[in-house]
């Protein structure tokens, strides 16, 4: 939880939202005269999912990624 007043709830909007965006922090209070009149937190719609996607195009599996499969496998049924 984080508590603003006005000022600065002007000079960091951007900042605070961030925080939100990013999970650091869930709520932000926004302070008049040290009195908390408003509340800022992330809008979650129903359903929608969010990151899935975000590494696209940057990375590739390479060709031989499940070449070791076999020898992973056997360690684990070690006694059968």
């Amino acid at each position: 939880m984080v508590q603003a007043n006005m000022l600065e709830a002007k000079t960091d909007l951007s900042k605070f939202v961030r925080m939100l965006e990013s999970g650091e922090q869930d709520v932000v209070y926004i302070a008049r005269n040290n009195v908390p009149v408003v509340q800022m937190t992330v809008i979650k719609f129903p359903g929608e999912t969010q990151r899935i996607g975000v590494a696209k195009g940057k990375f590739s599996v390479p060709d031989d990624f499940d070449d070791w499969d076999a020898e992973v496998s056997e360690l684990f049924e070690v006694g059968r």
